[in-house]
């Protein structure tokens, strides 16, 4: 917020559940107050049952920048879904778009058969892929099919011809860095802010307004450990310390995501006047 009102810059969130309308206090969204007047984008921009994936992200992210950029600021894509950063800076393969008839034929499929048997279909067609990804991931297995059977290529071919949608930006990748002892402190405030602001009570509001509960942003952290209160399987205070244990060991995988990116430049938050310098002379450069 202090870089945006710095270099007249907009965010971008790209937080994967951020996205979802109504899911406000699981995923820690800003007030419009706390935004200080900075514009803020990709926030509650679809419904909850659709599925918003890094491509849907990248397409949205990039068409938003270039509309900042248009008017004189400075895009800041902020948030800790690294998929969809990747996605953003080092492309999508062209035939990226969904499908949705073909989409719906294999959720058919995988509901007779098994998500093993759609796995065991994918790595007929991509043994590469399939061996990639595991067994276990529904979803990625799906994509994988949709894209054969919608281009009759396997998407692990489609990987080596990616573009990026934001090759003609000047990219400046800036991490904030706490002590673990700190970020882990921070992760337990924050979920105990959670409960007390009244995530049970959102999550039971989401559900009686019809969102079926295998609806994407229920696999939120917060919102899967809320659930298992609600069907009786968790106290509260086990949902609480589950969601604190299960955020941790995420921030954790955040963080070898983020150190196996090329080109971060990390900073200490608190460090406001050292990345101000450094943004200074990337956009000079």
């Amino acid at each position: 917020m202090q870089l945006a009102h710095r270099f007249q810059g907009e965010v971008i969130n790209c937080d994967s559940m951020q996205v979802y309308r109504g899911f406000d206090i699981g995923t820690d969204k800003l007030s419009f107050q706390a935004r200080e007047g900075i514009p803020h984008h990709l926030l509650d921009m679809v419904d909850p049952e659709i599925q918003f994936t890094a491509a849907d992200f990248a397409r949205a992210a990039s068409t938003a920048a270039r509309k900042i950029t248009a008017r004189g600021g400075l895009p800041l894509v902020t948030g800790g879904t690294g998929l969809y950063l990747k996605a953003l800076i080092h492309g999508l393969f062209p035939e990226g778009r969904k499908d949705d008839r073909i989409r719906l034929q294999l959720n058919g499929e995988a509901q007779r058969l098994g998500i093993h048997a759609m796995w065991e279909q994918l790595e007929e067609v991509d043994p590469a892929y399939a061996q990639k990804i595991g067994p276990r991931d529904g979803m990625r297995i799906l994509r994988a099919l949709e894209v054969y059977r919608a281009t009759g290529r396997p998407i692990s071919e489609h990987f080596l011809h990616t573009r990026s949608l934001v090759a003609d930006f000047h990219v400046i990748k800036l991490g904030l860095e706490l002590e673990r002892a700190e970020l882990y402190a921070r992760i337990n405030q924050r979920v105990d802010r959670m409960f007390a602001a009244g995530i049970i009570e959102e999550t039971q509001r989401i559900l009686a307004s019809g969102v079926d509960e295998e609806a994407p942003p229920f696999r939120a952290l917060g919102y899967q450990q809320v659930l298992g209160l609600l069907r009786g399987k968790l106290t509260p205070e086990e949902a609480i310390e589950l969601t604190k244990r299960e955020t941790r060991h995420y921030a954790k995988r955040q963080m070898t995501w983020f150190r196996k990116m090329p080109g971060i430049l990390w900073f200490s938050p608190s460090d406001l006047e050292g990345l101000s310098e450094h943004l200074t002379q990337q956009l000079k450069s």
